[in-house]
Protein backbone atom coordinates (compact mmCIF):
# COMPACT_ATOMS: atom_id res chain seq x y z
CA UNK A 1 0.00 0.00 0.00
CA UNK A 2 1.31 3.20 -0.62
CA UNK A 3 0.73 6.03 2.01
CA UNK A 4 1.24 9.77 1.34
CA UNK A 5 1.92 11.95 4.24
CA UNK A 6 0.52 15.86 2.85
CA UNK A 7 2.15 18.47 5.05
CA UNK A 8 0.56 21.62 4.12
CA UNK A 9 0.60 25.37 5.70
CA UNK A 10 -3.39 26.31 5.53
CA UNK A 11 -4.81 29.85 6.49
CA UNK A 12 -7.75 29.61 9.21
CA UNK A 13 -11.13 30.41 8.19
CA UNK A 14 -9.90 29.95 4.65
CA UNK A 15 -11.99 26.99 3.46
CA UNK A 16 -11.77 27.77 -0.03
CA UNK A 17 -8.02 28.63 -0.69
CA UNK A 18 -7.53 25.33 1.77
CA UNK A 19 -9.60 23.24 -0.34
CA UNK A 20 -7.65 24.33 -3.39
CA UNK A 21 -4.25 23.07 -1.98
CA UNK A 22 -5.64 20.26 -0.40
CA UNK A 23 -7.08 19.20 -4.20
CA UNK A 24 -3.48 19.46 -5.72
CA UNK A 25 -2.04 17.00 -2.87
CA UNK A 26 -4.93 14.78 -3.84
CA UNK A 27 -3.78 15.01 -7.54
CA UNK A 28 -0.43 14.70 -6.82
CA UNK A 29 -0.69 11.42 -4.78
CA UNK A 30 -2.64 10.24 -7.45
CA UNK A 31 -0.02 10.17 -9.73
CA UNK A 32 1.97 8.46 -7.49
CA UNK A 33 -0.69 5.72 -7.47
CA UNK A 34 -1.45 6.32 -4.02
CA UNK A 35 -3.37 4.40 -1.87
CA UNK A 36 -3.99 6.80 0.56
CA UNK A 37 -3.71 10.34 1.41
CA UNK A 38 -3.54 11.66 5.27
CA UNK A 39 -4.06 15.58 5.88
CA UNK A 40 -3.37 17.11 9.32
CA UNK A 41 -6.12 17.74 12.31
CA UNK A 42 -8.72 20.10 11.15
CA UNK A 43 -7.35 20.73 7.56
CA UNK A 44 -10.33 22.29 5.95
CA UNK A 45 -10.59 24.77 8.60
CA UNK A 46 -7.24 25.42 9.76
CA UNK A 47 -5.69 25.36 13.05
CA UNK A 48 -7.02 26.68 15.41
CA UNK A 49 -10.16 28.40 14.10
CA UNK A 50 -11.55 29.04 17.52
CA UNK A 51 -14.76 31.27 17.68
CA UNK A 52 -15.27 31.00 13.90
CA UNK A 53 -16.47 27.56 14.88
CA UNK A 54 -19.43 29.57 16.54
CA UNK A 55 -20.87 30.51 13.10
CA UNK A 56 -22.98 27.80 11.55
CA UNK A 57 -22.10 29.06 8.24
CA UNK A 58 -18.40 28.47 8.48
CA UNK A 59 -19.35 24.64 9.84
CA UNK A 60 -21.31 24.10 6.83
CA UNK A 61 -18.80 25.48 4.58
CA UNK A 62 -16.15 22.74 5.91
CA UNK A 63 -19.01 20.50 5.58
CA UNK A 64 -19.39 21.30 1.87
CA UNK A 65 -15.63 21.20 1.39
CA UNK A 66 -15.75 17.39 2.39
CA UNK A 67 -18.61 16.60 0.26
CA UNK A 68 -16.07 18.26 -2.84
CA UNK A 69 -13.34 15.87 -1.26
CA UNK A 70 -15.47 12.73 -0.89
CA UNK A 71 -16.61 12.97 -5.05
CA UNK A 72 -12.39 12.90 -5.80
CA UNK A 73 -11.98 10.09 -3.77
CA UNK A 74 -12.48 6.99 -6.43
CA UNK A 75 -9.77 4.51 -5.63
CA UNK A 76 -7.46 6.77 -3.61
CA UNK A 77 -8.40 7.08 0.03
CA UNK A 78 -8.44 10.58 1.78
CA UNK A 79 -8.19 11.31 5.23
CA UNK A 80 -8.27 14.58 6.23
CA UNK A 81 -9.82 16.47 9.32
CA UNK A 82 -12.02 18.85 9.66
CA UNK A 83 -15.03 20.06 12.01
CA UNK A 84 -18.45 18.58 11.83
CA UNK A 85 -21.65 18.82 13.27
CA UNK A 86 -22.56 16.35 16.20
CA UNK A 87 -26.39 16.18 15.82
CA UNK A 88 -26.90 15.57 19.66
CA UNK A 89 -29.12 16.79 21.28
CA UNK A 90 -27.44 16.74 25.07
CA UNK A 91 -23.73 17.94 24.58
CA UNK A 92 -22.18 20.54 22.43
CA UNK A 93 -22.64 20.58 18.53
CA UNK A 94 -19.53 19.92 17.30
CA UNK A 95 -17.14 17.32 17.06
CA UNK A 96 -13.42 17.53 16.05
CA UNK A 97 -13.22 14.98 13.33
CA UNK A 98 -10.99 13.08 10.81
CA UNK A 99 -13.27 12.03 7.75
CA UNK A 100 -11.89 8.57 5.90
CA UNK A 101 -13.48 8.74 2.25
CA UNK A 102 -13.18 6.13 -0.36
CA UNK A 103 -14.98 5.47 -3.77
CA UNK A 104 -17.24 8.65 -3.36
CA UNK A 105 -18.35 7.69 -0.07
CA UNK A 106 -18.04 8.62 3.49
CA UNK A 107 -15.86 4.95 4.50
CA UNK A 108 -15.67 6.59 8.25
CA UNK A 109 -16.19 9.90 10.68
CA UNK A 110 -13.71 9.56 13.73
CA UNK A 111 -13.96 12.05 16.37
CA UNK A 112 -11.67 13.02 18.40
CA UNK A 113 -11.82 11.37 22.19
CA UNK A 114 -9.32 13.88 24.28
CA UNK A 115 -9.58 17.38 24.16
CA UNK A 116 -6.73 19.57 25.36
CA UNK A 117 -7.74 22.60 27.67
CA UNK A 118 -4.13 23.61 28.48
CA UNK A 119 -1.61 26.39 27.60
CA UNK A 120 -3.07 27.36 24.01
CA UNK A 121 -5.23 24.97 23.36
CA UNK A 122 -8.78 25.26 24.61
CA UNK A 123 -10.58 22.38 22.10
CA UNK A 124 -13.41 21.72 25.02
CA UNK A 125 -14.66 25.14 24.67
CA UNK A 126 -16.09 23.89 21.11
CA UNK A 127 -16.48 19.95 21.21
CA UNK A 128 -17.74 17.25 22.02
CA UNK A 129 -15.93 14.05 23.17
CA UNK A 130 -16.29 10.74 20.99
CA UNK A 131 -18.51 8.40 22.72
CA UNK A 132 -16.47 5.11 21.42
CA UNK A 133 -13.85 4.35 19.26
CA UNK A 134 -13.58 2.00 16.06
CA UNK A 135 -10.62 0.65 14.39
CA UNK A 136 -11.26 1.17 10.21
CA UNK A 137 -10.63 -1.75 7.49
CA UNK A 138 -9.26 -0.37 4.58
CA UNK A 139 -7.11 -2.75 1.47
CA UNK A 140 -6.97 -5.38 4.04
CA UNK A 141 -6.00 -3.37 7.10
CA UNK A 142 -7.42 -2.62 10.47
CA UNK A 143 -6.16 1.15 10.83
CA UNK A 144 -6.33 2.67 14.25
CA UNK A 145 -6.90 6.22 13.69
CA UNK A 146 -6.56 8.77 15.84
CA UNK A 147 -6.61 12.75 16.00
CA UNK A 148 -3.55 14.79 17.83
CA UNK A 149 -3.94 14.41 21.74
CA UNK A 150 -5.63 10.69 21.30
CA UNK A 151 -2.32 9.80 20.98
CA UNK A 152 -0.33 11.54 24.16
CA UNK A 153 -1.73 10.17 27.30
CA UNK A 154 0.84 8.24 27.58
CA UNK A 155 4.74 8.06 29.02
CA UNK A 156 3.62 9.17 32.27
CA UNK A 157 1.38 12.52 31.54
CA UNK A 158 -2.38 11.50 32.84
CA UNK A 159 -4.11 14.53 31.63
CA UNK A 160 -7.00 12.06 30.98
CA UNK A 161 -8.78 9.06 32.33
CA UNK A 162 -9.01 7.41 29.07
CA UNK A 163 -7.01 5.99 26.34
CA UNK A 164 -8.48 5.69 22.91
CA UNK A 165 -5.35 3.85 21.79
CA UNK A 166 -5.97 1.50 24.47
CA UNK A 167 -9.50 0.46 23.24
CA UNK A 168 -8.52 0.85 19.84
CA UNK A 169 -5.66 -1.80 21.18
CA UNK A 170 -8.58 -4.60 21.84
CA UNK A 171 -9.03 -4.42 18.20
CA UNK A 172 -6.17 -5.89 16.77
CA UNK A 173 -5.43 -3.21 14.60
CA UNK A 174 -2.47 -3.76 12.18
CA UNK A 175 -1.51 -0.09 11.59
CA UNK A 176 -1.91 3.48 13.59
CA UNK A 177 -2.84 7.01 12.10
CA UNK A 178 -2.38 9.86 14.19
CA UNK A 179 -3.91 13.33 12.45
CA UNK A 180 -2.29 15.74 14.44
CA UNK A 181 -2.18 20.31 15.13
CA UNK A 182 1.11 20.38 17.10
CA UNK A 183 2.67 23.48 17.59
CA UNK A 184 6.42 23.93 17.30
CA UNK A 185 8.58 25.34 20.74
CA UNK A 186 12.02 24.82 21.34
CA UNK A 187 11.22 22.12 23.89
CA UNK A 188 8.66 20.46 22.21
CA UNK A 189 10.78 19.19 19.13
CA UNK A 190 11.86 15.98 20.77
CA UNK A 191 9.61 14.88 23.52
CA UNK A 192 7.18 14.88 20.27
CA UNK A 193 9.43 12.43 18.40
CA UNK A 194 9.99 10.54 21.48
CA UNK A 195 6.42 9.78 22.54
CA UNK A 196 5.46 9.10 18.69
CA UNK A 197 8.40 6.98 19.16
CA UNK A 198 7.26 5.21 22.42
CA UNK A 199 4.09 4.53 20.89
CA UNK A 200 4.73 2.77 18.01
CA UNK A 201 7.35 0.53 20.08
CA UNK A 202 4.26 -0.01 22.97
CA UNK A 203 1.87 -1.20 20.70
CA UNK A 204 4.70 -2.33 18.45
CA UNK A 205 3.04 -1.14 15.49
CA UNK A 206 3.53 1.51 12.99
CA UNK A 207 2.80 4.77 12.87
CA UNK A 208 1.90 7.71 10.40
CA UNK A 209 1.79 10.84 11.88
CA UNK A 210 0.61 13.72 9.93
CA UNK A 211 1.41 17.41 11.23
CA UNK A 212 0.96 20.71 9.90
CA UNK A 213 2.76 23.50 9.12
CA UNK A 214 3.03 27.20 8.98
CA UNK A 215 2.83 30.20 11.07
CA UNK A 216 -1.45 31.34 12.43
CA UNK A 217 -0.31 34.75 14.24
CA UNK A 218 1.33 34.19 17.09
CA UNK A 219 1.21 30.21 17.02
CA UNK A 220 3.60 28.14 14.67
CA UNK A 221 3.70 24.33 13.30
CA UNK A 222 6.71 22.80 12.68
CA UNK A 223 5.70 19.89 10.37
CA UNK A 224 8.09 17.15 11.11
CA UNK A 225 5.19 14.50 10.02
CA UNK A 226 6.74 11.22 9.93
CA UNK A 227 6.51 7.48 9.26
CA UNK A 228 7.79 5.21 12.12
CA UNK A 229 8.06 1.30 12.22
CA UNK A 230 7.34 -1.17 14.63
CA UNK A 231 10.13 -0.94 16.42
CA UNK A 232 10.10 2.36 17.53
CA UNK A 233 12.45 4.20 14.56
CA UNK A 234 11.66 7.35 12.37
CA UNK A 235 11.99 5.21 8.85
CA UNK A 236 10.53 8.85 7.14
CA UNK A 237 10.56 12.35 8.21
CA UNK A 238 9.08 15.47 5.92
CA UNK A 239 10.62 18.14 6.31
CA UNK A 240 10.38 21.04 9.27
CA UNK A 241 9.05 24.57 8.69
CA UNK A 242 8.09 24.01 4.59
CA UNK A 243 5.05 22.26 2.91
CA UNK A 244 5.86 18.32 1.71
CA UNK A 245 4.27 15.53 0.50
CA UNK A 246 5.99 12.16 1.36
CA UNK A 247 4.75 8.74 0.05
CA UNK A 248 5.87 5.76 1.32
CA UNK A 249 5.46 2.66 -0.31
CA UNK A 250 4.45 0.45 2.57
CA UNK A 251 3.98 -3.45 3.46
CA UNK A 252 2.83 -4.33 6.78
CA UNK A 253 4.79 -7.57 6.89
CA UNK A 254 8.03 -5.63 5.76
CA UNK A 255 10.85 -3.72 8.38
CA UNK A 256 11.63 -0.62 7.22
CA UNK A 257 14.80 1.09 8.57
CA UNK A 258 15.60 4.09 11.19
CA UNK A 259 16.23 6.86 8.72
CA UNK A 260 15.76 10.12 10.42
CA UNK A 261 18.33 13.09 11.16
CA UNK A 262 19.13 13.62 15.03
CA UNK A 263 18.00 17.08 16.46
CA UNK A 264 18.70 18.51 19.62
CA UNK A 265 15.98 19.36 21.84
CA UNK A 266 17.13 23.04 21.82
CA UNK A 267 18.18 24.27 18.60
CA UNK A 268 18.94 27.36 17.55
CA UNK A 269 18.61 27.31 14.17
CA UNK A 270 14.94 25.29 14.41
CA UNK A 271 14.29 28.78 16.93
CA UNK A 272 15.19 30.62 13.22
CA UNK A 273 13.36 29.16 10.54
CA UNK A 274 10.28 29.18 12.94
CA UNK A 275 10.88 33.21 13.49
CA UNK A 276 11.58 33.37 9.97
CA UNK A 277 8.18 31.19 8.88
CA UNK A 278 6.18 32.59 11.17
CA UNK A 279 7.06 36.66 10.27
CA UNK A 280 6.69 34.87 6.45
CA UNK A 281 3.12 33.88 7.06
CA UNK A 282 2.07 36.69 9.14
CA UNK A 283 2.34 39.59 6.30
CA UNK A 284 1.58 36.85 3.75
CA UNK A 285 -1.61 35.39 4.91
CA UNK A 286 -2.83 39.25 6.01
CA UNK A 287 -1.34 40.76 2.61
CA UNK A 288 1.27 43.09 4.44
CA UNK A 289 3.82 43.60 2.27
CA UNK A 290 6.34 46.49 3.94
CA UNK A 291 7.64 46.65 7.65
CA UNK A 292 9.58 49.20 9.72
CA UNK A 293 11.11 48.62 13.02
CA UNK A 294 12.77 51.42 15.39
CA UNK A 295 17.00 50.70 15.43
CA UNK A 296 18.68 51.44 18.56
CA UNK A 297 22.09 50.76 17.91
CA UNK A 298 21.31 47.38 20.41
CA UNK A 299 21.35 43.61 20.20
CA UNK A 300 17.30 43.54 20.40
CA UNK A 301 16.47 45.62 17.47
CA UNK A 302 19.59 44.04 15.36
CA UNK A 303 18.81 40.75 15.57
CA UNK A 304 14.43 42.05 14.90
CA UNK A 305 15.95 44.35 11.47
CA UNK A 306 17.92 41.04 10.22
CA UNK A 307 15.00 38.30 10.88
CA UNK A 308 13.10 41.00 8.97
CA UNK A 309 15.34 41.20 6.13
CA UNK A 310 15.45 37.68 5.61
CA UNK A 311 11.76 37.07 6.03
CA UNK A 312 10.28 39.99 3.90
CA UNK A 313 13.58 41.20 1.43
CA UNK A 314 15.57 44.13 1.97
CA UNK A 315 13.23 46.45 -0.46
CA UNK A 316 10.43 45.84 2.48
CA UNK A 317 11.63 46.94 5.00
CA UNK A 318 12.89 49.99 6.41
CA UNK A 319 14.73 50.66 9.89
CA UNK A 320 13.97 54.27 11.58
CA UNK A 321 16.99 55.54 13.99
CA UNK A 322 15.36 58.08 16.75
CA UNK A 323 18.44 59.71 18.82
CA UNK A 324 17.45 61.64 22.03
CA UNK A 325 19.48 63.46 23.56
CA UNK A 326 20.67 60.66 25.67
CA UNK A 327 21.53 58.21 22.91
CA UNK A 328 25.30 57.74 21.89
CA UNK A 329 26.81 58.59 18.71
CA UNK A 330 28.21 55.40 18.79
CA UNK A 331 24.88 53.80 18.66
CA UNK A 332 23.60 56.10 15.92
CA UNK A 333 26.30 54.66 14.01
CA UNK A 334 25.87 50.92 14.69
CA UNK A 335 22.20 51.24 13.75
CA UNK A 336 23.55 52.82 10.26
CA UNK A 337 25.96 50.16 10.05
CA UNK A 338 23.66 47.38 10.62
CA UNK A 339 21.36 48.67 7.99
CA UNK A 340 24.35 48.99 4.95
CA UNK A 341 25.43 45.37 5.74
CA UNK A 342 21.65 44.25 5.54
CA UNK A 343 21.73 46.60 2.03
CA UNK A 344 18.05 47.83 4.12
CA UNK A 345 16.74 51.25 3.87
CA UNK A 346 16.58 53.59 6.87
CA UNK A 347 16.26 57.43 8.36
CA UNK A 348 17.58 59.35 10.89
CA UNK A 349 14.55 61.10 12.50
CA UNK A 350 15.89 62.76 16.20
CA UNK A 351 13.30 63.22 18.61
CA UNK A 352 15.24 65.92 20.91
CA UNK A 353 12.79 68.82 19.70
CA UNK A 354 9.59 66.62 19.81
CA UNK A 355 10.79 65.55 23.55
CA UNK A 356 11.28 69.06 24.38
CA UNK A 357 7.52 69.96 22.72
CA UNK A 358 5.72 67.38 25.46
CA UNK A 359 8.34 68.88 28.17
CA UNK A 360 6.96 71.96 27.09
CA UNK A 361 3.43 71.29 27.26
CA UNK A 362 3.83 69.68 30.39
CA UNK A 363 5.87 71.93 32.18
CA UNK A 364 3.27 73.77 34.72
CA UNK A 365 1.75 70.20 34.94
CA UNK A 366 5.13 68.87 36.47
CA UNK A 367 5.77 71.80 38.28
CA UNK A 368 7.87 71.32 41.35
CA UNK A 369 7.99 67.74 40.18
CA UNK A 370 12.17 66.49 39.77
CA UNK A 371 12.51 64.56 36.44
CA UNK A 372 12.40 60.89 37.09
CA UNK A 373 11.58 57.84 34.91
CA UNK A 374 8.12 59.81 33.57
CA UNK A 375 10.67 61.54 31.38
CA UNK A 376 12.72 58.71 30.53
CA UNK A 377 9.36 57.28 28.98
CA UNK A 378 8.38 59.93 27.06
CA UNK A 379 11.47 59.61 25.33
CA UNK A 380 10.23 55.92 24.14
CA UNK A 381 6.70 57.35 23.83
CA UNK A 382 7.91 59.80 21.31
CA UNK A 383 9.37 57.32 19.59
CA UNK A 384 6.37 55.15 19.55
CA UNK A 385 3.99 58.22 18.35
CA UNK A 386 6.50 59.19 15.48
CA UNK A 387 6.83 55.15 14.67
CA UNK A 388 3.05 54.22 14.36
CA UNK A 389 2.72 57.79 11.98
CA UNK A 390 4.80 56.63 9.79
CA UNK A 391 3.25 52.91 9.85
CA UNK A 392 -0.33 54.80 9.45
CA UNK A 393 0.94 56.91 6.42
CA UNK A 394 2.66 53.99 4.26
CA UNK A 395 0.70 51.12 5.63
CA UNK A 396 3.59 49.05 7.13
CA UNK A 397 4.07 47.31 9.90
CA UNK A 398 6.06 48.34 13.00
CA UNK A 399 7.56 45.50 14.56
CA UNK A 400 8.43 45.43 18.24
CA UNK A 401 11.75 44.69 18.98
CA UNK A 402 10.79 43.73 22.86
CA UNK A 403 12.98 40.71 24.25
CA UNK A 404 11.22 38.17 26.65
CA UNK A 405 13.51 38.88 29.42
CA UNK A 406 12.37 42.81 29.39
CA UNK A 407 8.77 42.21 29.00
CA UNK A 408 8.71 39.40 31.85
CA UNK A 409 9.63 42.61 34.22
CA UNK A 410 8.54 45.03 32.63
CA UNK A 411 11.22 46.65 31.58
CA UNK A 412 9.16 48.43 28.38
CA UNK A 413 6.78 51.20 28.04
CA UNK A 414 3.33 50.94 27.12
CA UNK A 415 2.71 53.38 23.80
CA UNK A 416 5.98 53.57 23.33
CA UNK A 417 8.52 50.36 22.82
CA UNK A 418 5.77 48.38 23.08
CA UNK A 419 3.78 49.65 20.18
CA UNK A 420 3.65 46.82 17.06
CA UNK A 421 1.46 45.15 14.95
CA UNK A 422 3.78 42.12 15.75
CA UNK A 423 7.12 41.34 18.02
CA UNK A 424 9.25 38.40 16.82
CA UNK A 425 11.97 37.85 19.69
CA UNK A 426 8.75 38.53 22.29
CA UNK A 427 9.54 34.79 23.02
CA UNK A 428 13.02 34.68 23.29
CA UNK A 429 14.94 35.60 26.39
CA UNK A 430 17.80 37.89 26.55
CA UNK A 431 20.74 35.87 26.47
CA UNK A 432 18.40 33.96 23.07
CA UNK A 433 18.84 36.99 21.49
CA UNK A 434 22.40 37.05 21.66
CA UNK A 435 22.71 33.33 20.85
CA UNK A 436 20.18 34.44 17.17
CA UNK A 437 22.76 37.13 16.60
CA UNK A 438 25.89 34.94 16.75
CA UNK A 439 23.84 32.71 14.21
CA UNK A 440 22.69 35.30 11.53
CA UNK A 441 26.69 36.10 11.63
CA UNK A 442 27.67 32.39 11.02
CA UNK A 443 28.62 32.93 7.19
CA UNK A 444 29.95 36.36 7.97
CA UNK A 445 29.05 39.26 9.99
CA UNK A 446 25.57 41.13 9.38
CA UNK A 447 25.25 42.66 13.19
CA UNK A 448 28.51 44.23 13.68
CA UNK A 449 30.39 42.98 16.66
CA UNK A 450 30.10 46.33 18.80
CA UNK A 451 26.52 46.25 18.76
CA UNK A 452 27.09 42.59 20.44
CA UNK A 453 29.69 43.47 22.79
CA UNK A 454 28.18 46.93 23.82
CA UNK A 455 26.86 46.70 27.38
CA UNK A 456 22.80 47.17 26.99
CA UNK A 457 21.24 50.34 27.59
CA UNK A 458 17.93 51.97 27.43
CA UNK A 459 19.77 55.53 26.96
CA UNK A 460 17.46 57.31 28.06
CA UNK A 461 19.20 58.76 30.83
CA UNK A 462 22.75 59.82 31.18
CA UNK A 463 25.27 56.58 31.48
CA UNK A 464 22.57 54.40 32.02
CA UNK A 465 22.81 50.56 31.57
CA UNK A 466 20.45 47.61 32.21
CA UNK A 467 22.22 46.40 34.90
CA UNK A 468 21.32 49.59 37.12
CA UNK A 469 17.67 48.21 37.11
CA UNK A 470 18.12 44.58 36.88
CA UNK A 471 20.05 41.69 37.34
CA UNK A 472 22.72 40.52 35.05
CA UNK A 473 20.38 38.52 32.61
CA UNK A 474 22.41 35.09 32.44
CA UNK A 475 21.07 35.30 36.11
CA UNK A 476 17.72 36.81 35.41
CA UNK A 477 17.36 34.48 32.15
CA UNK A 478 17.37 31.63 34.63
CA UNK A 479 15.28 32.63 37.36
CA UNK A 480 12.32 33.56 34.78
CA UNK A 481 12.21 30.60 33.27
CA UNK A 482 12.13 28.58 36.07
CA UNK A 483 9.22 30.94 37.11
CA UNK A 484 7.36 31.17 33.70
CA UNK A 485 8.48 28.02 32.17
CA UNK A 486 8.83 25.52 34.78
CA UNK A 487 5.99 27.19 37.39
CA UNK A 488 8.20 26.92 40.12
CA UNK A 489 7.37 29.14 43.16
CA UNK A 490 10.13 31.25 44.88
CA UNK A 491 10.55 29.11 47.38
CA UNK A 492 11.70 26.80 44.78
CA UNK A 493 13.36 28.96 42.83
CA UNK A 494 16.07 30.09 45.88
CA UNK A 495 16.38 25.67 46.23
CA UNK A 496 18.22 26.16 42.82
CA UNK A 497 20.97 27.89 44.18
CA UNK A 498 19.60 31.52 43.68
CA UNK A 499 19.65 34.28 46.43
CA UNK A 500 16.34 34.95 48.03
CA UNK A 501 15.79 38.19 47.91
CA UNK A 502 16.87 38.70 44.13
CA UNK A 503 14.17 35.64 43.20
CA UNK A 504 11.80 37.48 45.16
CA UNK A 505 12.25 40.47 43.74
CA UNK A 506 12.25 39.38 40.07
CA UNK A 507 9.11 37.23 40.85
CA UNK A 508 6.94 40.36 42.12
CA UNK A 509 8.93 42.46 38.83
CA UNK A 510 6.76 39.39 36.59
CA UNK A 511 3.42 39.54 38.59
CA UNK A 512 3.10 43.37 38.94
CA UNK A 513 3.52 43.99 34.91
CA UNK A 514 0.89 41.44 33.79
CA UNK A 515 -0.95 44.63 32.54
CA UNK A 516 1.46 45.79 30.29
CA UNK A 517 1.98 42.05 28.34
CA UNK A 518 -1.48 42.54 28.46
CA UNK A 519 -1.53 45.04 26.05
CA UNK A 520 1.33 44.33 23.92
CA UNK A 521 1.23 42.95 20.11
CA UNK A 522 0.99 39.24 19.15
CA UNK A 523 4.02 37.23 20.48
CA UNK A 524 5.49 34.52 18.14
CA UNK A 525 5.56 31.68 20.28
CA UNK A 526 8.92 29.67 20.03
CA UNK A 527 8.57 27.95 23.87
CA UNK A 528 5.86 25.90 25.93
CA UNK A 529 4.96 29.13 27.64
CA UNK A 530 4.80 32.26 26.19
CA UNK A 531 3.14 34.84 27.06
CA UNK A 532 -0.61 35.89 25.69
CA UNK A 533 -3.06 33.10 25.00
CA UNK A 534 -1.10 30.31 26.33
CA UNK A 535 -0.31 31.59 30.15
CA UNK A 536 -3.44 33.45 31.41
CA UNK A 537 -2.58 35.35 34.66
CA UNK A 538 -5.17 37.78 36.42
CA UNK A 539 -4.55 41.13 35.89
CA UNK A 540 -5.78 41.88 38.97
CA UNK A 541 -4.92 39.93 41.71
CA UNK A 542 -3.02 39.08 45.41
CA UNK A 543 -0.84 35.99 45.17
CA UNK A 544 2.78 35.70 45.92
CA UNK A 545 4.31 32.33 44.63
Amino acid sequence: MKISLAQLNYIIGDVEGNLVKIKKKIEQAKSQESDLIIFSELAISGYPPKDLLDYPSFVDRCEDAIEQLTAMSDDLGILIGSPSWSHLKKGKKLYNSAFFLHQGKVLARINKSLLPTYDIFDEYRYFEPAASVEVVEFKGERMAITICEDLWNLTGDHFYRTEPMEELRKQNPSVMVNLSGSPYSYNHVEDRRARMQFNAKFYHLPLFYVNQVGGNTDILFDGGSMFINKQGEIAEECAFFKEDLKTIDWNSASDYPDNHEEYRDYDIQLIHDAVIMGLRDYFGKMNFKTAILGSSGGIDSAVVHALAVEALGKDNVKAYMLPSPYSSKGSVDHAVELAENLNSDYSILPIEEVFQSFKNTLKEEFADKPADVTEENLQARTRGVLLMAISNKFGSILLNTSNKSESAVGYTTLYGDLCGGLSIIGDLYKQQVYEMAQFINRNGVIIPESIISKEPSAELRPDQKDSDSLPDYAVLDKVLFHYIEEQKGWKQIVAEGFEEDLVRYIVKLVDRNEYKRFQAPPTLRISHKAFGFGRRMPIVGRYHH
